[in-house]
Formats: structure tokens, C-alpha cells, sequence
């Protein structure tokens, strides 16, 4: 989403690093650009004018201008400030009362009734027990949804009887959940394709009748400037508490994120990028702002990877690497752990100097390795369990077949079968060269 964002703040930087010492028309210079790449990203024009002067201010000031290093100052203070911007601190849902209310709210489209699953699936992993509240009623399918919803992740759904009113809804999810022991209510709320009295009045009524302590904003990423009013309208009728941003895997341009922790006061919680049911994060300002301006995100990978690949499968995987016992199954299965950690666009976003490159060069590092990887997993499924163990059988009718039934051609299961080959004799060198060393005598 931040991708032109981010190739048009390298630019400035890159000539910010440039000067062996800075001048205020320097520094003038390249806060107008700036200013001109958050606003071509749809942040907010106050939001800018803000976020400039207060930048501005910080730059033209002696400890940055007489640095040794005035380039790397300017941006130090751009990604402080930006950090700043996005909400300074990582916020959390206050889950304390039990059962803890939580109220999702938004326009329709921005994904409450996806997002009310997330969070249920997310607290469930994390050991808690949630209900699901069935409050939308005057979108037909709504009900419909959180139910199919609820049932794919194991989560029940408190549904609203005939002839219920909003707040009774409500009312007795809350009852129910208190009486069966659940200790968090996630209200799924009605929406309107813009806000209005009616919508107004039926969730001041809602939270008159449960008084949830988080009163949560979803809000679509990809709507741009507008959501800016979405959410100070919101905020002034309902007394938010936090937020969460939707379909920041979009193409938009991700004005949003930059402009409504601003005018609302109030934090971003979680971010989704995706339609899956794990597609939901915690929202950490300074990781963000560190994507934002092409630094990368490795905590977050890092954490990213353990949550997802699985370590048992990774020890038995090094046991056969050191032993000489590597298949074509395991490649497979490492495959399909890659997979796990999701597009290999998201991956790059977090990965420290890639948000320099041009745009050509990153648009070549997320195609290419992933449509690498789909054909080879189409290659290695069309292979017999047999020939996957045993690749040295794999004949020329064989490969034939194998191409035939992966949509491939036997130039790339030759092309796959050697870059195997030359994977186990590399680890066999590296055996080898191990064994050579002496022992360390401790």
C-alpha cells in the first residue's frame, strides 16, 4: 500500500544523504517534497501541514544543521515524527472486565463481520473464550455470515431471536455469555454506506444497553481522505477507543493510517492485510513508520516466522540435511512452509534496504520467486510419492508425464531435479568440510 510513499521518500533521502553539510534552503527543499509525497499518498492536508511544521521546527535547529551526520539527522526526525504520527506506542484492547465487551463498528464494506471473526479466532489462540454477537439485522446475509464465520473457526454465535431490537440483541449475548462462562462479547454492529442519524441512535442504544468498554472504528485503508470524516464522525458520536485498519494489502495509497490516529486521538489496534482468517496484526507505530520510510520490519518477520513454520518439521528437516537423506518430499513441504508466511510482497516490505530499490527491481523480486514457487510445487505434485523419494528413477517418459500433468514443460523438471541435485551436493561439501575441522577442546 505504501509503495510510492515510500519510492518517493527514498528519492529525498538519498539527496539528504548526499550533503556534507546542511543549509536551511536544504532542509526547506526536501520538507517540500515531502510535504508533496504525503499528500500524493492521500494523508489528510491538515494532517500534513501539521506534521511538516513540527518537523520543520526540529530540523532547522543547530544540533541537526552542525551534525557530522545532518542527512541522517533530517531522517531520524522524519521517522520520529512519523512514529508519532501513527500513535508513538503499541495499544492494546482493554480485556480486563470479564466478559469484556468489544463494539466493531464502521460503514459497510470496510470487513466488521471478517474483522469480528479475526479477533475471535486471535483471542481463542491466545487461550481466551470468546462469543461472537449477532448485531447487524438489517443487513440480510449478516446473521448468515457470523454464523458460516463462526463455525469455520470453532467459535459460537449468539444470533438475535425474531422480532429482536438491536440493543436486545446485544442484551442477550451479553446474558448468555455471563450465564455459559465466556469471557470476551465481540458485537458485530449494523452498518450504512454513510453515516446517519438512524446509525447514530441504534449504537448509542447499543452501548446504553452492555456498555462494552472498546468501541472499536473498522475502517477500510483504501477509501483514502474520507476516511478522516468517516472517523471523526464516528469519534464525536460514539466516544471511540481505538481503531482498526482493513485492507492495507490494497493498492490505495495508504493516506488513512497516516491521518486518523491524528484526528481521532485514538490508536490504530490491529491492521488486516488479507482475507484470511490469520490475516490480522498488531498495529506497532515505529515498525510501520520503519516500512514506510524503506527500513524494513525483522521483528516483525521474525515474529511472523514463528507463528507460522513449524519447528518440529525444521529439526527433522536439518537431521536429514546433516545425513545425507534429503528427498524431494521435504522440498515440498519447505515449499509449502514458505508459503505459510504468506505473499512474497508482504515478506519484502519488512526486509531492510528493499524499500530503496526501483520500483522495476522490486516488482522483479515479487513475481518472479513466487511464480517460482508455484511452479515447482505444481512439478513436485504431479511426481508419484515414489519418484519424490526416489528422483534418480525419473526417467525421460517420466518427465514427460510430470511436465504434462504440472502445466510445465521437461525443460523444468530438469531445471527443478538439477537445482536438487546440486542443493545435496552442496550440503555434502559442506558435510565434508565440517568433518575436516578440528575439535574445539571443550
Amino acid at each position: 500500500m505504501f509503495e510510492s510513499l515510500t519510492t518517493s521518500l527514498q528519492k529525498v533521502f538519498k539527496n539528504l544523504r548526499g550533503y556534507g553539510k546542511l543549509t536551511e534552503k536544504n532542509v526547506q527543499d526536501a520538507l517540500r517534497e515531502v510535504r508533496i509525497a504525503l499528500l500524493e499518498a492521500d494523508v489528510h492536508y491538515g494532517v500534513v501541514k501539521d506534521f511538516i511544521a513540527r518537523v520543520r521546527e526540529q530540523c532547522l535547529g543547530e544540533a541537526v544543521l552542525d551534525s557530522i551526520t545532518p542527512g541522517q539527522q533530517v531522517i531520524k526526525r522524519i521517522h520520529d515524527e512519523l512514529v508519532r504520527l501513527l500513535g508513538a506506542e503499541r495499544r492494546d484492547f482493554d480485556l480486563s472486565e470479564r466478559p469484556a465487551g468489544v463494539l466493531l463498528l464502521g460503514l459497510h464494506g470496510s470487513g466488521k463481520t471478517t474483522t469480528a471473526a479475526k479477533l475471535a479466532a486471535r483471542w481463542k489462540k491466545e487461550g481466551r473464550r470468546p462469543l461472537l454477537a449477532a448485531c447487524d439485522l438489517r443487513r440480510p446475509a449478516a446473521v448468515e455470515q457470523l454464523r458460516a464465520l463462526g463455525a469455520r473457526i470453532a467459535v459460537e454465535v449468539a444470533e438475535p431471536r425474531p422480532g429482536d431490537t438491536v440493543p436486545a440483541a446485544a442484551r442477550r449475548a451479553l446474558e448468555r455469555a455471563r450465564q455459559d462462562g465466556f469471557d470476551t462479547v465481540i458485537f458485530d454492529s449494523g452498518g450504512r454506506f454513510q453515516i446517519d442519524d438512524e446509525l447514530v441512535e441504534e449504537l448509542r442504544a447499543l452501548i446504553a444497553e452492555v456498555q462494552p468498554r472498546n468501541r472499536v472504528l473498522v475502517l477500510d485503508a483504501a477509501i483514502g481522505q474520507e476516511s478522516v470524516a468517516v472517523a471523526e464522525t464516528f469519534h464525536r458520536a460514539v466516544d471511540l477507543t481505538g481503531l482498526i485498519l482493513t485492507k492495507l494489502d490494497g493498492d490505495a495509497r495508504g493516506g488513512a493510517a497516516l491521518s486518523v490516529v491524528h484526528v481521532t486521538g485514538r490508536p490504530i489496534l490491529l491492521a488486516g492485510a488479507g482475507e484470511k482468517i490469520e490475516d490480522l496484526a498488531p498495529f506497532h507505530p515505529d515498525r510501520m513508520a520503519s516500512r514506510i520510510l524503506g527500513m524494513g520490519d525483522i521483528v516483525s518477520l521474525v515474529e511472523q516466522a514463528e507463528q507460522t513454520l513449524d519447528r518440529e518439521s525444521a529439526v527433522e528437516l536439518e537431521e536429514k540435511l546433516r545425513s545425507d537423506r534429503l528427498t524431494l518430499e521435504d522440498l515440498l513441504a519447505q515449499i509449502r512452509q514458505m508459503k505459510k508466511l504468506g505473499p512474497l510482497d508482504k515478506i519484502l516490505e519488512m526486509l531492510p534496504g528493499v524499500g530503496a530499490l526501483p520500483p522495476e527491481v522490486r516488482a522483479q523480486m515479487r513475481d518472479r520467486p513466487g511464480d517460482e514457487l508455484k511452479r515447482q510445487e505444481a512439478i513436485l505434485l504431479s511426481m508419484t510419492p515414489m519418484e519424490r523419494r526416489h528422483p534418480e528413477r525419473i526417467d525421460g517418459r517420466r518427465r514427460a508425464r510430470i511436465a504434462r500433468g504440472s502445466g510445465t514443460t521437461p525443460a523444468d523438471v530438469n531445471d527443478l531435479l538439477r537445482q536438487f541435485d546440486r542443493l545435496r551436493k552442496m550440503m555434502k561439501q559442506m558435510r565434508n568440510q565440517q568433518k575436516r575441522l578440528p575439535r574445539l577442546p571443550f
